[in-house]
């Protein structure tokens, strides 16, 4: 059945990719390439062509918390005018687990292990990403988490929390603060802030780890904090790079 499966998702990928470009080189999947490293190990790797063409995301989802197919279409978007890859892939996937109201990072990481299908190898390079019910046990009184990149090619989203600050009055809506967030934790995997690209001028936030001191930055640590993002999405719009991110990105092999 594992075989079966796999056979359909590289007949997908080398379909999708050969609308974009005839000379696709064949895909293998087994797992070769680290995907347990520290995040930002494959900044480079994700953002140039020099070893990977090819990106696919195996998205996980546990049931009623799907993310949304435009969030999904901003990210294809966001790597096509941000990386060099030639063809991307976005696959969802409904997956059953024992489901808690806090998850620690322990339990994501064993939740991603569990259920991984898709490792890295050859022209293809895999990202995961898992979309949770509950809440992070790193929540505090004054903080609360909506995602976390965890690993080199990984991250979560807390996608009952990002519900719970979403879609109701004065607050932003589902797939603009789902989008964010995603692109922010999408972002810290490509080495921003300073953890994997190194900065051309100096814009940590080192007060707050590896996010930008540019309020308006997709980077800025307030992202992350489902109490405070809703200042930064003004008219309803995602916040983007500064320049000095961009910079980064073009310095360490992306667009």
């Amino acid at each position: 059945m594992k075989n079966i499966l796999k056979s359909i998702v590289l007949i997908a990928f080398l379909f999708l990719s050969c609308s974009k470009n005839d000379n696709v080189e064949n895909v293998l999947i087994n797992d070769n390439y680290p995907y347990i490293k520290q995040v930002g190990y494959s900044a480079n790797d994700i953002l140039s062509d020099k070893i990977f063409k090819n990106i696919y995301f195996e998205v996980m989802y546990v049931d009623g918390f799907k993310p949304t197919d435009n969030t999904l279409n901003n990210l294809k978007s966001f790597i096509e005018s941000r990386t060099y890859k030639t063809a991307i892939v976005v696959e969802t996937r409904l997956i059953d687990i024992s489901l808690k109201s806090i998850y620690s990072m322990d339990d994501v990481r064993n939740i991603e292990d569990a259920n991984k299908t898709m490792f890295t190898d050859e022209n293809l390079l895999v990202i995961s990403a898992l979309f949770l019910n509950g809440n992070s046990s790193s929540n505090t009184d004054t903080g609360v988490v909506l995602g976390t990149a965890y690993r080199n090619t990984s991250f979560v989203m807390f996608e009952e929390t990002i519900h719970s600050f979403s879609d109701s009055p004065f607050e932003p809506s589902r797939e603009v603060l789902e989008s964010t967030v995603m692109l922010h934790e999408f972002c810290h995997l490509l080495g921003l802030v300073n953890i994997g690209t190194n900065m051309v001028e100096d814009h940590q936030d080192t007060e707050h780890g590896a996010h930008c001191t540019d309020q308006n930055c997709l980077m800025y640590y307030q992202v992350e904090n489902g109490k405070s993002i809703k200042d930064m999405i003004v008219g309803g719009a995602m916040p983007q790079l500064d320049l000095f991110c961009l910079e980064d990105l073009k310095a360490n092999g992306g667009r």
